[in-house]
């Protein structure tokens, strides 16, 4: 039997995304960057518990990640851009991103964003490169690259 083959123990499975035309996929990650940085990433655990109990409107799935033992990351999935982004103009959400962007508490935070029709995006804050930023040119993130839906039509 070859390696690519499914066996009874092995079962080969895939799932039919026919249902969600407009699905997103976002990764996000913070990495301690000081000492003080990791006071802020265990302080995380509760907004994201919180998250995964309650979930907003059109999170359809959230895992968490290690990266390294200072880098942690969560991948979600959601039902549409439209949902998202709703979610990140609400609280919790949109005053611990408004905390952050005055204080990172020691950490680099960053997010990739995939759609499926189509459209990728990131944003990097205090990280050294990651990602995209590995390969892809610099780009100031100012007037309509600003957001997410500006940088997914870019």
């Amino acid at each position: 039997m070859d390696q690519g083959s499914a066996t009874a123990t092995n079962p080969r499975r895939s799932v039919d995304l026919s249902a969600y035309p407009d699905l997103v996929v976002i990764y996000l990650g913070m990495q301690v960057r000081t000492l003080r940085g990791l006071w802020t990433l265990l302080r995380m655990g509760g907004p994201l518990g919180e998250v995964r109990r309650n979930p907003p409107d059109g999170l359809l799935g959230h895992e968490g990640m290690l990266f390294s033992p200072i880098h942690f990351g969560f991948r979600q999935y959601w039902r549409d851009l439209e949902s998202l982004e709703r979610f990140t103009k609400t609280d919790p959400h949109k005053t611990w991103w408004g905390k952050f962007l005055r204080d990172n508490g020691g950490t680099g935070l960053w997010h990739e964003t995939y759609r499926r029709q189509g459209g990728m995006e990131a944003i990097y804050l205090g990280m050294p490169p990651i990602g995209f930023a590995k390969f892809a040119p610099d780009r100031t993130p100012q007037g309509p690259f600003m957001t997410a839906w500006g940088r997914l039509a870019a």
